[in-house]
């Protein structure tokens, strides 16, 4: 069974977890994904495959 994780949802599911855990570091988790989400749209994942 091959198991192909694109890394966009994989941080969004990550970022929804720890929302749900700890609601104090909304402002924290959304600033890093969009940080992180910005990063990987300008230089791509490259050879990056999960």
């Amino acid at each position: 069974m091959n198991i192909n994780l694109t890394f966009g949802p994989v941080v969004s599911l990550i970022a929804g977890i720890l929302i749900l855990i700890m609601p104090r570091l909304l402002n924290y988790i959304i600033a890093l994904y969009l940080i992180v989400i910005g990063l990987v749209g300008l230089f791509g994942t490259g050879n990056l495959h999960l």
